[in-house]
This record gives structure tokens, sequence and C-alpha cells, in this order.
């Protein structure tokens, strides 16, 4: 990276960092001032989602894990939270404590089960784990979970300051804070000597064991590293929602960040992150367009495809797929002075 992308990531990460006090309106891309509660709001889980992204290309586009059940994780940190501050009454950092040994302890266990195969049985066994997931929140066992009506916080199990529409700039800094941590910490790890391993397990797992090194133990790193990111990421959520719901413990969910990551480009993680930060926006954005009287006016033909917004987003995705290699990414790799 040259030493003006540098200054100009650095003075992007200012601005970003001190949107909550500009009252700027931009009009057609966000509803209100840029420091509206609901700018804030649309603009941390759009950091969630480009973490989020970040965390899947980890063992997607790095080790080459196609794996199906990414949201079990993010579910955890959105549950496990959920369930100690609502039902238990625990404290906050008592929540996130049992959230971190729950985030370590289950994609260790899982993905030790899972990583015992490869490609397809590996895909199809994290998809079994995720389903069995999701049927248990949808179960509500001992009424935890809430089922289909999700999980609400009440605004007396939360600090002060992470709650109520005056406070919406405190958790969108929260959200900020990890989309910069997950991506140090990802950066760091693809980077480090294990990072290279997994990268040489991806194009070649076979010779990466006849090197002497156990691909088996490097692949459970990654996975384990991916999963707790995951999960951590499952947490902020849960305060930008201010409750849990199913919805994140299903297969689509997984699917979606698999679309974040190949939209953003695989194998870069500043392109997962625009992937991310992409789709989340895309998605909140094109309802409101499905919606607009302009769609609605239109003739049948035009006005049914334009009102599903999923049709809109898969329109975008094979005509990046086809006409932009490499995703968003790899686009600007192209046009901006990068190096590897």
């Amino acid at each position: 990276m040259t030493r003006s992308v540098r200054i100009g990531v650095a003075v992007l990460l200012v601005v970003l960092a001190v949107l909550p006090f500009v009252g700027i309106t931009i009009p057609g891309l966000f509803d209100g001032a840029l420091n509206a509660p609901g700018t804030l709001n649309l603009l941390g889980m759009c950091f969630v989602f480009g973490a989020l992204a970040v965390t899947y290309d980890i063992v997607f586009g790095y080790v080459g894990l196609l794996s199906f059940g990414h949201a079990l994780y993010f579910a955890t940190g959105v549950y496990v939270t959920a369930i100690a501050l609502a039902r238990w009454h625990w404290s906050l950092p008592a929540a996130l404590a049992l959230t971190v040994v729950v985030s370590l302890v289950l994609p260790l266990v899982l993905g030790a089960i899972c990583l015992r195969m490869r490609d397809i049985p590996f895909a199809m066994v994290t998809l079994a784990f995720a389903q069995a997931g999701s049927i248990l929140v949808m179960q509500n066992p001992f009424g935890l979970t809430g089922g289909e009506e999700g999980l609400a916080l009440g605004g007396d199990v939360l600090p002060s300051f992470l709650v109520g529409v005056v406070n919406t700039r405190n958790v969108y800094w929260v959200a900020f804070a990890l989309i910069v941590v997950v991506y140090v910490v990802a950066w760091r790890a693809v980077n480090s000597p294990p990072g290279r391993v997994w990268q040489a397990i991806r194009e070649n797992e076979r010779r990466v064991g006849v090197l002497g090194l156990n691909p088996y133990l490097y692949k459970l790193g990654a996975f384990v590293l991916s999963a707790f990111l995951a999960s951590i990421c499952g947490v902020v959520y849960l305060l930008l929602q201010g409750g849990a719901n199913p919805q994140v413990t299903t297969a689509d969910f997984t699917l979606a960040l698999l679309v974040m990551v190949v939209l953003g480009g695989v194998g870069t993680l500043w392109g997962a992150v625009l992937g991310g930060l992409a789709y989340e926006y895309l998605d909140f954005r094109l309802v409101a367009l499905s919606n607009a009287p302009a769609v609605q006016s239109l003739p049948a033909l035009l006005r049914v495809p334009l009102s599903e917004p999923l049709f809109l987003l898969g329109v975008l995705f094979i005509v990046l797929v086809l006409f932009v290699p490499g995703g968003l990414g790899g686009a600007l790799r192209r046009r901006l002075p990068l190096r590897a």
C-alpha cells in the first residue's frame, strides 16, 4: 500500500470516527443527516457485517474451507449474551465473559469434528450443526430463546450509555471499533507464519503435510479464530438491534456472508469489508426503493421484480461475477496504486 493510500485510509477512519458530530445531509444516500440516529444505526449495521464478512473470509478466502455453518457462531454471540442479560439478569461484563468462553469452546469442539472431513462433506457437516442450532433456537428450550419471536433486551439490562435513541452514537462507536479491531486482528493473523501456512493449505494441503506440518491443527486454529471473531460481531449486532432474532441462525444467513465475500473479493480482507458494507447498505436501501411510489406506478412487468430486494441483489451479484473479476476489491486494486 502506497503512502497516499495509507493517508487516504487514515483520513477516512478519522471522518468515520467524528461522523456523529456531522450534521450534513446527503440526499439519496441517507434519509436523514449523517448524525441522525437512523443513519448512525444503519452505518453501525454496515460495520458489523463488514467485520463479519472479514471473519468468513479468513476460513473461506485464506484457508479454502467452504463452511455453511458460520451463522452458528454469529448467533452464539447474539443469543448467549441476550440470554445472560434478559433471562438470567447478569451484568454486561459477566454476560460478555460467558460469551467469550462459549465462543471459544463451541468452535473448538465442532471444528475438531468437522475438520476430520474435507470439501463437500465438510460443508455438509457444518451445515448440519448450523441447522441443529437453528432448530434449538426455534424450539425455545426452557423458554430461553423466545422461539420465533426472538428475545428482546429491556432498557434495564444494559448500561445507560448504550440505551435509547440519544445514545445511538455510542453504539455506533462500538460498531466502528469492532470493524477496526476485527480487521487488524485478521490482517495480523493472515500475514503471520500460521497465516502463510493457511494459504499454502488452500493451494495444496497434501504438500503442506509432506513438508512436515499438520494441516489439521492449522485449519482448526483458523476455524476457531474466525468463529470467535464472528461471535464478537454477534454481540455488537445485539446491541444495535436491541434483541435477538432467529433469522441469524439460518443457513441463508451464511449464504449471505458467502455473497458478501464474493462481491468484495475472495482472499482480500479489505475486499470482504467492502462486500459486507455494500450488501448490508443495499439490503436496507432496496427495501425502501421497492416501496417507492415511482416503482409502484410502473407496469407489472417491471414493478414485480423491482419490488423484490433479493431479486435486485441477485442481479447485482450476477453482473459483478460476470463483468468484475475479483469483485469490488479486485476492481479497486486494478485502479488504485496498491501493491500485494
